[in-house]
This record gives structure tokens, sequence and C-alpha cells, in this order.
């Protein structure tokens, strides 16, 4: 059977009265259920406001009624049904004037129009629409570059899908205020942002939606280069830079270099303008000494942004707390006994000494003790001196002619050269007295 026939036959010649064999179908509607059908679901659409005995339906899937659109026609009274040109194969008229499409698809959206024809041959015609979503697929965030330069780069996050549908975005999987800190394009697939910033660094998102799907895309992480900043010494958890840091001798500290980069930097240290062999972020100063005083520096490198900050503080000695002094130990020894010239204060960075006999010239020099520890005899040794690593002499079995002038030179480690000097008094050892001679009367005055 052939579609149903859109327009009447001119009226006779001479009628009193205009047949109205085509209406509009004030009170015909179309309803799809599911109302929001998803793409496999079975639809129906659904007539209300039929009225009258109606002898065949025509379904069209289109904007108007042409033949181009037709789906169907069906004769009410012997249940035929012919397919038309816009037929499927998933299309079924029911009797009372519905259309099933069974596992609709995406490309069934669109306007449908039912056009109705009863026994007066007059036709009516209803309106409606259907929307079949499709089930959407995984959508795919892509940029132009995931490792960026802060305020020189330009960040373009693109959201891919083969659907028409709508799109949001996530940061670090929270829904991200795009239109605020990023420029979106007017369908919201493209985000730009000129100049990009560190806070920006993180995982990217998109998700696409419509009302029976929601898919969202794998993360994009994106790393921002900065740095570095804020470069600085510390010591003990403690910022120094640009302080002077004491330390005592022959003790030991470490400074640790900071920086805010990303990546982390690179760390060179100079030691009074000279580069060190020391590429770690610490620098360790082990048995301070004069010569190791001076201004260290360290310098921090990005390897990405190709900036460089440096911060430098000053080591130095702590000032000596005690003089040298040298005692003898017996203060007034006799002869025969040993004596020991006691050196207090002597210095830490000390390199070398020498002890003279009289003034600091060679001949009168008794002994001198080397970096290594052992000391060697001079020209005025006696063979009864011995030297000890704290700068003190031992002299041995005195006799009265050990008494005089003895002189201490001492050279520290940077060259600083110390002389002191100290006189040695030496008693004479007396044999005791006999007992007659302890109670012998004392002459008078003037008797021989």
């Amino acid at each position: 059977v052939g579609a149903v026939a859109t327009a009447a036959s001119p009226a006779p010649s001479g009628s009193s009265s205009s047949a109205a064999f085509l209406s509009a179908g004030a009170d015909i509607s179309i309803t799809p259920e599911p109302a929001q059908p998803a793409e496999g679901d079975n639809v129906t659409l659904t007539v209300h406001g039929l009225s009258g005995e109606v002898l065949a339906y025509n379904w069209y899937a289109g904007p108007t009624l042409s033949l181009t659109y037709l789906v169907a026609s069906y004769i009410v009274s012997t249940g035929d049904e012919t397919p038309g040109p816009a037929h499927t194969g998933r299309e079924a008229v029911r009797p009372d004037g519905g259309l099933d499409i069974r596992g609709a698809l995406p490309g069934h959206s669109g306007t449908y129009i039912l056009q109705t024809l009863n026994r007066q041959l007059q036709t009516d015609v209803g309106y409606g629409h259907v929307q079949v979503y499709e089930i959407l697929a995984q959508p795919v965030v892509t940029a132009n570059n995931t490792a960026l330069v802060e305020r020189r780069d330009t960040l373009r996050l693109a959201c891919s899908s083969p659907s028409p549908a709508e799109v949001r975005w996530f940061f670090n999987g929270e829904a991200l205020p795009i239109a605020i800190r990023l420029g979106q394009s007017p369908d919201g697939r493209v985000l730009t942002r000129h100049g990009v910033r560190r806070e920006e660094a993180g995982a990217y998102q998109c998700e696409v939606w419509n009302p029976v799907s929601v898919s969202r895309s794998e993360p994009v992480n994106l790393t921002v280069y900065y740095g570095p900043e804020r470069v600085a010494i510390l010591q003990d958890s403690t910022t120094r830079t640009g302080c002077t840091i004491k330390l005592d001798f022959n003790t030991s500290l470490t400074l640790w270099c900071v920086s805010q980069s990303c990546p982390e930097p690179e760390y060179v240290w100079a030691f009074n303008g000279r580069a060190l062999k020391n590429g770690q972020d610490h620098l360790n100063i082990t048995s301070m000494t004069a010569a190791q005083e001076g201004t260290y520096t360290c310098i921090a490198k990005n390897p990405k942004t190709l900036l460089s900050g440096s911060a430098s503080v000053v080591v130095k000695l702590s000032a000596a707390a005690v003089a040298m002094t040298i005692v003898p130990v017996p203060t007034r020894p006799m002869e025969g006994q040993d004596v020991t010239l006691t050196v207090q204060g002597y210095p830490k960075d000390l390199l070398v000494y020498a002890w003279y006999r009289g003034p600091a010239s060679e001949p009168g020099r008794l002994l001198s003790q080397l970096p290594s520890g052992n000391w060697i005899a001079g020209p005025a040794h006696t063979g009864r001196e011995v030297g000890f690593a704290n700068c003190s002499l031992l002299v041995q079995k005195l006799n009265l002619t050990d008494a005089g002038r003895y002189t201490l030179k001492t050279v520290t480690l940077q060259g600083k050269t110390e002389t002191l000097e100290v006189e040695l008094q030496v008693s004479l050892n007396l044999p005791p007295l006999r007992e007659d001679q302890r109670h012998l009367p004392e002459p008078e005055p003037g008797t021989g």
C-alpha cells in the first residue's frame, strides 16, 4: 500500500461548501518513551489526542511531509504496513498509531511526523521529537607540551571526542573554574593559558557527558619549571645567608644550600671566588683552621629555566680566649732536678715550633718540632731536652749553667709567628748541715 495522499482533490464546481481535506492536528501530540533514550534502547513514539475512526497512519522521519522522509504506511483495517524510503529496518507501526524503534541509534534522532487519514478522507498531522543519546567513548586530552617554563611558555590543552557532547574540565580530580584561570574556546574543548604559572602544574582531565552517559579522560600531567628563587645557606636549619659564622679551631661545620626551584637545581660551591669540586647541596668544613677562613658561596642553577641564584656566608675562626704563657714546673727547680717549661694557650693551628737557649737564633736552637709531630735536635741541644706536642720543653737533670733565658717561637698554618721568653732560675743544691754545725754561735759584729 502506498503512502496516503497528503492533499485532497479539488471540490466540485458550484459546491456550497469548501471541504477541508487537510487539517493541522492541533490536538495530536507525540512523546517518546523513554523520554531520553540511550543508543540501543527500544523507543516508542506514543501518540496522544487521536479522535474519530482512523483508516491509515503515515510516519515520517523528517521536517516535512515528503516521500523522501516516509518511514512507513499502515492500514488499520488490515494491519498491513508498507516501509518507505526512510525505513531503517528497526521501525514498526503499532495498531494504536504509535511507532516502535527497536535498538534505536543516534541516527534516529530528529523530528517525527504522524499523518492520519479518517473515513471522511481528512488528514491530521502531529509532530514530535526524539533525541537518542549515544554511549560516550572515553575522550583524550592532548597538550602542546607537558613541561613548560613559568611565565614564558603557553599551555594549550585540547579535549578530543567523536561525540558532540558537553565538555567539562578537572584539575587534580576537582572541577576547575576554567573560565577564570584559563582561556576557553567557545565549544569548551580547548584551554589556553599564556605565561603558565607554577600553581597550574598538575593533572588535567576532560569529561564529556550527555543525559545518559558520562566519560572522563586519562589524566595528562603538566610540569611547570621555575626558579631558583630565594637561594639561602643554612646551618642547623637556621638561615645564615649574609652572616658571619665563627668556629673554634679544629671543629666542623656543614653548610646547606636551599632554594625554591623545579626541577632541583644544580649546585656549585665557591670559596673566596674559587670554584670547589662539590656538586652537592651541602658543604662540609672539617677540622677548621685559619686556612679555611673566608667567603663561601652557593650557586644554584636550574637547567630548565636557565636561571641561577646565589647566597654567601663568611666563616672565621673564633678569637683566641687565652694568651700564650710559659710556666716552669716546678717554679724554682734545684740543681739535679727535672723542670718542664709548660706552655699554656699555644696556637691550635700550629705548624711548627722551636726552643732556643737565649735569643731566637740558630746557634742557640735546642730543638724543633715538625708538622709530623717528630722533633729534631738543634746546635744547642745537650741531650737532656725533650719537646712535646703542646710546645712544652722538658730539661732533665738541671745544672747551674741551665739557668737563664729560654725562647719559644711558634708558626701557625697561615704563617703567623709568635715569640715568647721565660727566665729559668736554678737553685744550688747544698749538702745538709752536720749536727755540730747547726749549733755554732754566730760571730759578734766586727769580729772575724
